[in-house]
Parts: C-alpha cells; structure tokens; sequence
C-alpha cells in the first residue's frame, strides 16, 4: 500500500520545538497507556534526548506545528535498549492523534531508514510493546522482520518486541 507524501516537513528538531516534542510524546504514551504517569518527566525530556548522542527528528506541518516525532540513535548511547554494532535504533515514535494515517509515522521512519543507510550501518532497530499494533503494521510495511530473539523485558514487567532492518 503506497501512501501519498505527508505535507510535512521531517527534520531535525530545533530547541524551541523541544517543548511541544515533550509535550506530544507524553500524551501520546502516557494517555494511550503505553507508559505510566511516573514516566511524565522523562517522556517529556526532549532536550535531554536530543543531546544523548541522539538525533531528535520532527514531523513540522506548513503551520508550524509538531505532528510527530523520533529520536534516532545512530552510536552508542545511553538511550540505546537493543541497538548493536552497525546498527541504528529509533525510539520513541509518536504522532499527534489528531493527524494519525496521513503518513507522517511512515516519514519518520522513512528518514530513520535513510540516515542510518547514509551513515552506512548494516540495519535499524527498534523495540515496541505489544500492544502497539498499528506500529507494528507499519514496521512491518515498510520491510522490518520480528526478532523474537532479541525480545527483552522492561523493569515495569512489559514485554518489548524487537523488529529489525536489514540494510545490506
């Protein structure tokens, strides 16, 4: 299934979008029950997870305002939950209720995908919960293959599921 591009545009995050990113991933976790309110602060962090040896992306409307957003982790760092050698981890996908099936998900994976090809690493990976079906959907539309090997457990009892991307 071909969607048309998003009228967005996909970029790295400036730090006078890093409020409104919080913002957006908070609500989008933590009202959908994917994590629970204590997790508010770190949710919101954005400036935190822009310098983390991340790459904090953005989903930016013609008006100016955040539709979603990623943190793209490229090299080891303190973000990292499942990211090898060669490999590229995204995390923290989320998209703004209001604006879901427009593709603006897809573009941001998309850019994942690319900058991890430009930076010529062997895969991208990420880990989701179980309940996030619609995610799944789409990482798996868009080629990424279940790794149940590499499945892991968070300290809250969830379990995550590990999706990957060949790139080579």
């Amino acid at each position: 299934m071909t969607h048309a591009a998003p009228a967005v545009e996909v970029r790295v995050a400036r730090p006078s979008e890093f409020a409104a990113i919080g913002n957006l991933t908070a609500r989008v976790y933590i009202d959908e029950h994917f994590s629970p309110a204590s997790a508010d602060a770190t949710l919101r962090d954005s400036k935190g997870r822009a310098s983390a040896a991340a790459v904090l992306l953005v989903a930016v409307t013609p008006a100016g305002e955040v539709a979603g957003t990623v943190t793209f982790i490229p090299k080891a760092s303190a973000l990292a939950q499942v990211r090898r050698d060669s490999e590229a981890e995204f995390r923290l996908l989320a998209v703004a209720p209001d604006l879901r099936g427009a593709g603006i998900g897809e573009a941001l994976v998309t850019e994942c995908i690319a900058r991890a090809r430009k930076a010529h690493l062997h895969a991208v990976v990420l880990s989701t919960q179980e309940s996030m079906l619609a995610a799944h959907r789409l990482y798996e539309r868009l080629g990424f293959v279940r790794e149940p090997h590499r499945d892991w457990e968070r300290n809250n009892g969830r379990r995550m599921l590990v999706y990957r991307l060949a790139l080579t």
